[in-house]
C-alpha cells in the first residue's frame, strides 16, 4: 500500500457570529503577538553562531512554521465562511445554529447546539453538523424522531425542543 491519502473534505462552511469572532481573535493573536515574539527569538538565537546545533533556533523555527501554517489554515478557512447571525424563518425546524433538546427512548434528555466543524472546542454540547447526528437532525421537525444506526444498534431520538434564542 502506496502513502497517498485521498485529501479529505473541507468541513461545512458555516459558523456563528460567536465562532467566527474567536478564530480571527486566534488569528490576530498569532500574526500580531506570538509571531514577532518568535521571530525575535530566532533572530537572536542566529545571531549565537553555529546554528546546527542551536536547539533555540531549530524550536524557533520549527514554531514559526506552525504559527506560519496556522494563520494560514485560518486566512483560508475565514475566506470562505458563511457567519450565521439570523434565525431562520421556520423556527420549528432544526438548521444551522439550533440549540436542540433530544430525548431517548430511555426518557433521557440530551441538549445540543449544532453548529460547524470549526467551533467543535467551544463547548462539549456543540455538535457539528458534518456528524452523523448532526446530519440526521438536520431539517427535522419539533416532535419528530430520528434513528442513529450505531455499532451497538439503532438508538432513537425525539426531537423535544428546537431553540433560536442566542442568534442574532
Amino acid at each position: 500500500m502506496g502513502r497517498y491519502r485521498a485529501p479529505q473534505q473541507p468541513g461545512s462552511k458555516y459558523i456563528t457570529a460567536a465562532g467566527a469572532a474567536r478564530l480571527r481573535a486566534e488569528l490576530d493573536e498569532l500574526w500580531r503577538r506570538e509571531r514577532p515574539l518568535v521571530t525575535a527569538a530566532v533572530a537572536a538565537a542566529a545571531a549565537q553562531g553555529d546554528r546546527s546545533e542551536n536547539a533555540e533556533y531549530t524550536y524557533g523555527k520549527r514554531r514559526l512554521r506552525e504559527i506560519d501554517r496556522r494563520v494560514r489554515f485560518l486566512r483560508s478557512r475565514l475566506e470562505g465562511m458563511v457567519v450565521v447571525d439570523q434565525p431562520p424563518s421556520d423556527r420549528r425546524r432544526v438548521f444551522f445554529g439550533a440549540r436542540i433538546t433530544l430525548e431517548t427512548e430511555l426518557g433521557q434528555r440530551l441538549h445540543y447546539r449544532l453548529v460547524g466543524p470549526d467551533e467543535l472546542d467551544m463547548a462539549s454540547d456543540y455538535i457539528s453538523m458534518d456528524a452523523p447526528l448532526g446530519r440526521s437532525l438536520l431539517g427535522r421537525r419539533l416532535d419528530e424522531e430520528v434513528a442513529l444506526e450505531l455499532a451497538t444498534g439503532t438508538q432513537r431520538y425525539t426531537i423535544v425542543e428546537i431553540d433560536y434564542s442566542d442568534i442574532g
